[in-house]
Formats: C-alpha cells, sequence, structure tokens
C-alpha cells in the first residue's frame, strides 16, 4: 500500500511555523511529501462569514479553531489587514524545495478561492489561478508542476485553466482512486490524484474521537484497495504545530505496518496515467465538512 501525503498550507503562520515543523520530522523520518502553498494575502478572518452556513459553528468548536490558528490569523483579512503570505513566506518556502520536497500551488487568496470558486465565472477564475501562477514563479523561479484546490473547491473554468498551464497533475477532489476528470460533459487531461481519506479536523469531535485517539482512526481508514493507494491530506496549521505529535504516531504506525509513504509525485511517477479511468466530477458532501465539494464520481460515458 502506497500512501501519498499532500501538506496545505493555508496562512501566513502555517508557512512560518508549521511548515518548518512538519519538514523537519519528515526529514528525520526519511519520508517524502507535497507541499502546496496558498500564495497571496492571508484573509483568514474572513472564513468567520461561514458561521452562518448550517454546520460550520458546530465545526469550529470540535476542532477549536480559535486557538489552533491564533487570535492574529483569525484577525486578518478583517480587524487586520491581510500578510502577503508569498513575499513574507517566501524563504521559508524556498526552504521548503531545498531540503528536497516537492513545492506546488495551492491558491492565490485561500478564503476567496473556497467561498467562490464554484459560482464563479471564466474571467474571475483565470485571475485568481494566474496570480498564483506568477507568484509561484516569483518565489521559485520556474513553473509549478501540481496544484490541489482550496478546500476542495472548483468549477469547470478551474479545470480547464489546469490543462492550459501544462500542470502534470492535480489533487483538487475527495475520492477512492487515481482518474482522469470530466466535468460538464467534458473530458480534460489533467489527471486527478485525489483525497482518500479522512483528514484529522474531519475527524476530531466526531464520534467521540478526539486528539488523543485519531491517530488510531486515521491509521485505520488506511484500507487495502484495488488502487494500491491512498492520498492523506494535512495542513500546516494543524499537524505542523498543535497535532505535530498525532501526525508523527500516524506516521510512525503507516511504517510499521510495511506502507509506502511518500509525495503525491511519487504517486504520480509509479501510475500508468493513460490508463487510469475516466470518472465525472460532481459536487457532493464529505463527512465532517460543511457544504458540497468536488468528488469523484461514477465512471464517465466519455471514455
Amino acid at each position: 500500500m502506497r500512501i501519498a501525503l499532500k501538506i496545505d498550507v493555508d496562512t501566513l503562520r502555517g508557512t512560518l511555523e508549521g511548515v518548518p515543523r512538519l519538514t523537519g520530522l519528515l526529514s528525520r523520518l526519511d519520508i517524502n511529501a507535497t507541499f502546496l502553498f496558498s500564495l497571496g494575502p492571508d484573509h483568514t478572518g474572513r472564513a468567520l462569514r461561514r458561521l452562518l452556513r448550517p454546520g460550520f459553528l458546530k465545526k469550529v468548536m470540535r476542532t477549536s479553531v480559535g486557538s489552533n490558528y491564533g487570535l492574529k490569523t483569525l484577525c486578518y483579512g478583517t480587524l487586520l489587514p491581510g500578510p502577503d503570505i508569498g513575499r513574507r513566506g517566501a524563504d521559508a518556502m524556498r526552504a521548503v524545495r531545498d531540503a528536497g520536497f516537492e513545492v506546488g500551488i495551492h491558491t492565490w487568496d485561500h478564503v476567496r478561492w473556497q467561498d467562490y470558486v464554484f459560482h464563479r465565472g471564466a474571467d474571475w477564475t483565470r485571475r485568481e489561478v494566474e496570480r498564483a501562477v506568477e507568484r509561484y514563479r516569483e518565489v521559485f523561479g520556474d513553473d509549478s508542476k501540481t496544484i490541489g484546490a482550496a478546500g476542495w473547491q472548483m468549477n469547470s473554468h478551474a479545470f480547464a485553466l489546469e490543462d492550459e498551464f501544462g500542470f502534470d497533475y492535480a489533487s483538487d477532489t475527495r475520492g477512492t482512486h487515481p482518474f482522469i476528470p470530466v466535468v460538464d460533459g467534458r473530458r480534460f487531461r489533467c489527471p486527478q490524484l485525489p483525497t482518500t481519506l479522512p483528514t484529522l479536523d474531519e475527524l476530531v469531535g466526531r464520534e467521540g474521537i478526539t486528539v488523543e485517539n485519531a491517530a488510531e482512526h486515521i491509521v485505520a481508514a488506511a484500507t487495502p484497495n484495488a488502487a494500491g493507494c491512498h492520498v492523506f491530506t494535512l495542513h500546516a496549521e494543524l499537524e505542523g504545530l498543535a497535532y505535530l505529535d498525532v501526525f508523527k504516531r500516524v506516521l510512525s504506525e503507516w511504517q510499521a505496518r510495511g506502507f509506502e509513504l511518500g509525495s503525491t509525485r511519487d504517486l504520480l511517477d509509479g501510475l500508468d496515467v493513460q490508463a487510469l479511468p475516466v470518472h465525472d466530477v460532481i459536487r457532493a458532501e464529505v463527512s465532517g465538512r460543511t457544504g458540497d465539494l468536488a468528488v469523484q464520481g461514477k465512471l464517465s460515458r466519455l471514455l
């Protein structure tokens, strides 16, 4: 069983504090991973508008958002101006690449993308993606070869842009195995490596799961499947900070079971992309999340 580790970095604090702790842990354990960076303004505080959505307040309470993200971060974009992550965190981002990890694009403005992309058109989507692509070039001096959408939120224009910009692969969706996406009746080129395992914040506080026993639930979720692989998404703001020990226990247990841990790039390199199944992408709920996400649907008729 192969498990690919995808690390989403949403905030300035996650970039400056969580990322170095994760690279340190992974380096000590000789484990590879893929880091996807938010490259524009940190507007985390604006996410609190979601308190009006059904279920979001409950999630905030059970996952201790205030203590995990910090008061300052929760004020960015509201009481405090949103800092430019790509400018202030550029050195920390390059240090990840220089340590041998794959780096890629998460988004320009995490909250803006997550809250609006599904309802926006081609021009809006292009501006957001182009900003992230250009800032990535500024930071790293070359083009990103991978991308993963904030909050697993997408629209058909975003899938088209991934093909246009020539990404080798993307991880924008939730699902069960790697696939070629079809959206609104259009087949795209860029393969999807969907997140297959529940995330820590989706589990904690539900059905008797606590921070203390969350590791065993994540480990147990990695059951054998026909594809022989899973993708686990973690967050620099959680597993890189308050939940670092939980993540360490997860990695140790997976290693003890003989699982092959690596980056999403490592997973891609082991696939025959030409032979991947073709699936529709639909909007659906995922347990532990509020609202609909981009989810791998049934085999498409556009084979």
